[in-house]
């Protein structure tokens, strides 16, 4: 897993890549929580979303927002950070022309990035929102979403209100051609610090039914 560096819009962005099974491997991009709040791509919720798509045979990439680490620029509000995730789908495409779909995931403030991504990117085939923090950021640009997803949530989560993540999730779930998986972990707090392997298994067992 070696350190990679990727262009961004500021400069370099610091990262980390897993090739795929084989050229046809799908691909995914996972977004790291608020860099204001000492989020990383070395999270350890972040890593375990980024291993559960290796193990899974992804073509996997995980990068350090601007101003994060060795990654160039400062923070911008979620403005900036998005058109970093976007170069970031950039090279890792094209690293992976031939894969057959591409994922997007995220933790806390990267998965409403993850989210915003989406919606741009009408390849993106699906998604998983750990925490997605429907309580502190607006989520209607959902409207309507493009992708089925999981959206994984601890049940005592002081940050990120289980009742609203909830709420967002059903409201999804009411659209056209749309199925949104649910995953309450009982007892998990924001940072899910006894519950590392059961999201990995939770997004593992989705995914071999999903991809």
């Amino acid at each position: 897993m070696p350190e990679i560096i990727i262009p961004g819009p500021e400069g370099r962005l610091e990262a980390r890549y897993q090739k795929g099974k084989d050229q046809r491997s799908p691909i995914c991009l996972v977004l790291h929580p608020h860099p204001r709040q000492g989020g990383t791509m070395n999270n350890k919720i972040v890593y375990n979303i980024y291993h559960a798509f290796k193990n899974m045979g992804l073509a996997t990439l995980r990068f350090n927002f601007r101003g994060v680490g060795k990654s160039q620029g400062s923070y911008d509000n979620g403005v900036g950070e998005l058109t970093d995730a976007a170069a970031a789908l950039d090279w890792l495409q094209n690293e992976n022309p031939t894969a057959q779909n591409t994922w997007i995931a995220g933790f806390s403030f990267g998965s409403w990035l993850a989210l915003q991504l989406l919606m741009r990117r009408p390849e993106i085939a699906g998604f998983i929102a750990v925490s997605p923090p429907a309580n502190l950021y607006d989520f209607s640009f959902l409207a309507p979403c493009p992708a089925s997803g999981l959206i994984i949530q601890g049940t005592d989560d002081k940050i990120v209100e289980a009742e609203q993540v909830s709420e967002l999730a059903d409201k999804l779930n009411k659209q056209k051609n749309l199925k949104i998986v649910y995953k309450k972990l009982i007892g998990a707090d924001h940072f899910f610090k006894n519950e590392l392997d059961d999201i990995q298994d939770v997004i593992t067992k989705y995914l071999r039914k999903s991809i």
